[in-house]
């Protein structure tokens, strides 16, 4: 069972260009993280990657959107409490899905055809407003240094937790201003501090350009909205990054929230969680995110399938959303006023062989 228990941090909080001069030597090496046992020739059938999920998920989510997006601005025309519900509906697809399909594309695990991948990553990424390249890169940290305090550049709730910008999340404000704040960095020239370390030299200039047509395409969708007097052309692009952005907020917290911090487990900074299937179809099987970190090379539409073969050596999975939060609020409170504490995942001593 697991439970809480206080642990001495020495860094709760971290400039990653200043890590490199302040961590010990030891902290600055990649982890050497837990592998299961599995039969290669399984992982490797596991790994294989299809085009035909990901299309039909693909050709699911934009058909959503553009039903989505009709209807609503369809049923504004006669009232807008009507299409309240549809908006809503539009704004999951458009930022919260987008979350799910930026992170698999960038992996490259989606589709078989290599720029399928690219194409979609691109449009999720001027979707959730995370650019392209120094995503890639930071994301690629966070696989290295899961949790990793100064190493890993996503960890979303950091100790203590700020209860404030935890909460406004939900409704992408932090994360709209600190995208257009990078996006206005970029387009002066250069990146912020924190992406020039995780960021390739040769790759700068890539997104240097990438946020400048970023920009150019919100200043006509700006324009577009004032010289027709209409909000509608904000609400169907940006605009769901604002009222679309609260699921995969609600999932992505649960993916660490909690959990231990600078260990090279990932069944213990990880949780996995049975999910509805509603839910999986936006969130692309992130549910299985123990399972994903362990093997990030197997597709999202596989990841059912690794989880009953490697079932034994993981913890019990929480068996809801609602669980995990019911596991994870109370730690969170507990951090929020202060205190040093963190969910022990206990294993089985067959999982600690």
């Amino acid at each position: 069972m697991a439970e809480a228990v206080s642990k001495k941090q020495t860094q709760k909080t971290y400039d990653l260009a200043d890590f490199a001069r302040t961590a010990p030597p030891s902290a600055q090496k990649p982890p050497q993280w837990y592998q299961p046992q599995i039969d290669r020739k399984q992982l490797s059938q596991l790994m294989k990657r299809r085009n035909g999920p990901a299309l039909r998920d693909t050709v699911l989510l934009y058909l959503g959107l553009i039903l989505s997006g009709g209807g609503a601005v369809f049923a504004m025309q006669s009232s807008v409490m009507a299409s309240l519900p549809i908006w809503a509906f539009y704004g999951v697809l458009y930022a919260s899905a987008a979350d799910s399909r930026w992170h698999e594309c960038g992996h490259g695990t989606a589709f078989k055809t290599a720029w399928m991948n690219r194409v979609v990553y691109h449009i999720a990424c001027f979707m959730i407003l995370r650019n392209p390249i120094s995503w890639k890169w930071s994301h690629a940290r966070h696989h290295t240094d899961t949790l990793i305090v100064g190493r890993d550049p996503e960890i979303a709730l950091m100790r203590p937790p700020l209860a404030l910008k935890t909460f406004l999340n939900f409704f992408g404000i932090p994360d709209i201003i600190d995208a257009f704040r990078r996006m206005f960095i970029h387009s002066a020239g250069s990146v912020a501090p924190d992406e020039a370390v995780y960021i390739p030299e040769d790759q700068i200039s890539r997104a240097i350009l990438i946020s400048r047509i970023w920009l150019m395409i919100f200043a006509c969708v700006i324009a577009f909205s004032v010289w027709t007097g209409s909000f509608i052309p904000l609400l169907l692009i940006g605009g769901p990054r604002l009222y679309g952005s609260w699921h995969f907020n609600m999932t992505g917290l649960i993916q660490h929230g909690g959990l231990a911090d600078n260990v090279d487990d990932h069944r213990l900074n990880t949780r996995t969680v049975m999910m509805n299937p509603i839910s999986r179809f936006i969130y692309l099987n992130m549910n299985y995110h123990i399972e994903h970190h362990i093997f990030p090379a197997v597709p999202y539409y596989n990841l059912p399938a690794l989880h009953e073969l490697i079932k034994d050596e993981l913890p019990q999975p929480s068996p809801s959303l609602w669980s995990s939060y019911a596991e994870m609020m109370p730690i969170l409170w507990r951090q929020f006023k202060g205190e040093d504490v963190f969910i022990d995942r206990t294993l089985t001593s067959a999982q600690t062989r």
